[in-house]
């Protein structure tokens, strides 16, 4: 399982690379990457398909921890996947905006 900072995420999203959070939905509501996609962690295994196909899928958290055990879920799956370090507490760190809401 590979991991990459913020900034590594911050590169990708600008073009277009898929996020998703593992969060729990309460979490997500809170405030998310904009476009990011969730799925919480406990229901990845079975919700694998429905995370688009891309090069790498930037998994995301609260803090780096659910989403260490998202990515390799999906490359279990046979999908490339990266943990973003730090989570979504970094992206905020990094003064990047939120969305707030139940939509992505």
């Amino acid at each position: 399982m590979h991991e990459v900072d913020t900034a590594a995420l911050i590169h990708a999203w600008e073009s277009g690379a898929p996020v998703l959070d593992v969060r729990e939905d309460y979490e997500y509501i809170q405030g998310h990457v904009p476009g990011a996609q969730l799925i919480p962690l406990a229901e990845l295994p079975a919700r694998v398909g429905e995370v688009p196909p891309a090069d790498a899928v930037y998994v995301i958290c609260a803090s780096g921890n659910r989403s260490k055990r998202g990515a390799e879920i999906l490359e279990s799956a046979g999908r490339p996947a990266v943990s973003v370090a730090g989570g979504t507490r970094a992206w905020l760190s990094a003064g990047q905006a939120v969305r707030r809401g139940p939509t992505a």
